[in-house]
């Protein structure tokens, strides 16, 4: 290990720490700079997987290329293809013009997939020709493109578990985990704990201009046994919180503990049933929001039914008259015949005292139904299709009406 190259890259990306995990992990990414290879970086949320792509950047011949970080849990799954690899005009509803994807653009770069668990199955089947051979298809096209990038992505899932249950693809992973990066969670860097804590008192010190706060031996040993499930994320959030609310800018183990909270945090949080305790799956924080929506839906969705049975018990006589069809082919079809309403023309003769002498003569109905059609086509200048419209009949039905009255 070059620990000069280490502490280079600690002091231009601001990385606090002397983990013997975490510089080894730094040392790492700095060696495999030198290739081509292709990345995997793992570890928990919030433990700082970002830095090393960046490191792995700026010492590669690349340095002087793009460099492209793409969150995949943040891209909707309908438009992640067209992010990734562009498309072509009239690929799909909305695509106005051509577009180009973060492979064409990171050309001759660097393109950092973050979250790639995330990224759906056919898409994995995309990068890993991208990863085989660099060609890849734009979003409605059928010409091959090439790019030549280095691709370095980052998940805190459990990517042999996804593989397992269908989510990941196998030769996917075997063909990202070329060099793999592991970073530590922050509850295993022993005292990088206290620096780090130190570290961001200061900047929030400068940043809200108040003073430093300071930790007793309590204090100290209080955040050093402290589990940090959300790991530097959860430690800076802390941080600043404490450097604006406390008083007293001493605190003590009591103070601490108020700010840090409990291990089991996470504990009403959908599980899958049948797990307990250390069993329990963990869920990112996407997830976490869509289960907490699926369940909101569901409560809605049983007080929206206890709504209905309340109005069907009040309208349950008209509900029980009221015919249900559970096939489109039983309900009855009504054909929608022309409806004439016909006024019968009286004339008034003032000198005739007896309404008897006077017959209606009948009319036929087909009689009316010729003369309809000819006042139609009389008022619409012969044009058929207006006269069918005004009539409320198909043209069809029009037509066979003339060819039957001979109406020319």
């Amino acid at each position: 290990m070059d620990i000069s190259e280490v502490q280079r890259a600690k002091q231009q990306f601001g990385i606090i720490g002397n983990d013997p995990v975490l510089l080894r992990a730094i040392d790492t990414a700095i060696q495999v700079a030198k290739t081509d290879l292709t990345v995997l970086i793992t570890g928990e949320s919030g433990v700082g997987k970002e830095f090393f792509p960046k490191i792995i950047h700026t010492n590669s011949v690349r340095k002087h290329g793009k460099y492209i970080a793409v969150n995949c849990g943040a891209i909707p799954e309908g438009t992640i293809d067209s992010e990734l690899f562009g498309h072509i005009k009239g690929a799909f509803t909305g695509a106005v013009s051509e577009r180009k994807g973060y492979f064409s653009e990171a050309n001759g770069g660097t393109i950092f997939l973050d979250e790639v668990a995330e990224l759906p199955l056919p898409t994995q089947a995309r990068l890993l020709r991208v990863l085989e051979n660099g060609e890849f298809l734009r979003v409605g096209s059928s010409e091959v493109e090439k790019t030549n990038v280095r691709i370095v992505c980052a998940t805190n899932v459990n990517l042999p578990e996804a593989i397992a249950e269908g989510r990941f693809r196998e030769d996917l992973y075997y063909r990202l985990s070329t060099v793999p990066i592991s970073v530590p969670p922050l509850r295993k860097r022993g005292d990088d704990v206290v620096l780090l804590f130190k570290k961001f008192c200061i900047d929030f010190a400068t940043k809200y201009n108040v003073p430093r706060v300071q930790l007793d031996e309590g204090a100290v040993s209080a955040i050093l046994n402290y589990s940090w499930p959300g790991n530097i994320r959860q430690l800076k959030n802390i941080a600043e919180q404490v450097s604006i609310l406390e008083l007293n800018r001493e605190l003590s183990a009591d103070v601490m503990m108020r700010y840090l909270p409990q291990d089991n945090i996470g504990g009403n949080l959908p599980i899958l049933a049948g797990q307990r305790g250390g069993d329990r799956k963990s869920f990112e924080s996407e997830r976490e929001i869509l289960y907490s929506v699926l369940f909101d839906m569901r409560r809605d969705i049983t007080e929206l039914k206890k709504q209905m049975e309340s109005l069907r018990a009040m309208n349950k006589e008209a509900v029980e008259h009221m015919p249900f069809y559970t096939d489109a082919q039983e309900m009855p079809v009504v054909q929608h015949q022309p409806t004439y309403h016909l006024q019968p023309q009286v004339t008034h003769y003032d000198h005739v005292t007896n309404a008897e002498e006077y017959v209606e003569e009948a009319v036929s109905l087909d009689d009316v139904e010729k003369r309809a059609i000819l006042a139609a086509l009389e008022r619409n200048k012969g044009k058929r299709r207006n006269a069918a419209k005004e009539l409320n009949i198909s043209e069809r039905t029009l037509y066979r009406k003339i060819k039957e009255y001979g109406i020319e």
